[in-house]
């Protein structure tokens, strides 16, 4: 039987290797790179963790996010360089890569991303030994440069009930990114009777961008709703009571309940 060869893209893959079932493993040390005016240069481990010779192909790109998904946008950028480009890892093999800034500091954070692009291999299996599923994996280790003057904040808005949803926003305004660690929303009746109590996992919020998240709510989750307490959990502070917001809300209801 012809062996047959699956090819899967793998974005955002950063905070550990790059794993999948099946898959050639590999692993990228450190996970996120920072960059100042006193440090402009790093150097980044790529090992392989499989136990097949591996090649990659590494590229760069400025780092933006779509308003509300947060889905990344990726557009070619010459302020960061590094070396080799192409590299080949037998198994267990270690790597460094040599990652520098040509980024000037301005008001705002600069975000990149590096990525880790495993190519086909070069040699053909023998087709003898039947089917076999072959993965491609691609990571990439965000890049940030310093502003010159660093402001962290993270707040929440414009929470609402619509189509059976409850929605809000996790807004970034200061100049540098955040980690969304945990959005709560505890919401409650009249009578201050719990009707639910959801946590959602965030991801990375880059300066000046507004993350939507939602909440699907049933029966009277939705329509006894009064009062919304949330808890946003961030990476900003060095202890976790400076990383919690609390706020509470009485949401506005559009087209409300299902």
């Amino acid at each position: 039987m012809n062996r047959i060869t699956l090819m899967a893209l793998l974005l955002g893959l950063v905070f550990g290797p790059a794993r999948f079932a099946g898959a050639a493993a590999f692993r990228v040390n450190p996970i996120r790179v920072s960059f100042d005016a006193a440090n402009t240069s790093a150097l980044l481990t790529l090992t392989n963790e499989s136990t097949e010779e591996l090649r990659f192909q590494l590229t760069v790109s400025e780092w933006k996010q779509a308003p509300g998904t947060g889905a990344m946008q990726l557009t070619p950028t010459d302020d960061i360089r590094f070396f080799p480009a192409l590299l080949a890892l037998k198994a267990g093999e270690e790597r460094k890569v040599r990652v520098a800034s040509n980024a000037t500091q301005g008001p705002v954070e600069k975000t990149y991303r590096i990525f880790f692009e495993e190519l086909p291999a070069l040699k053909k299996a023998d087709a003898a030994g039947g089917a076999s599923v072959k993965i491609i994996t691609k990571m990439g280790v965000p890049i940030f440069v310093a502003p010159e003057k660093r402001k962290a904040q993270a707040d929440l808005a414009n929470a609402a009930v619509k189509d059976g949803k409850l929605r809000f926003d996790v807004r970034n305004s200061g100049n540098v990114h955040f980690v969304v660690l945990s959005a709560r929303a505890t919401g409650l009746d009249r009578e201050g009777n719990v009707l639910f109590d959801k946590q959602r996992e965030g991801w990375y919020v880059l300066n000046g961008d507004t993350r939507t998240y939602e909440l699907d709510l049933a029966g009277k989750e939705c329509s006894d709703l009064a009062t919304v307490r949330f808890e946003l959990q961030t990476d900003i502070g060095s202890k976790p009571e400076e990383s919690l917001i609390k706020r509470e809300f009485t949401p506005i209801t559009g087209s409300g309940c299902k």
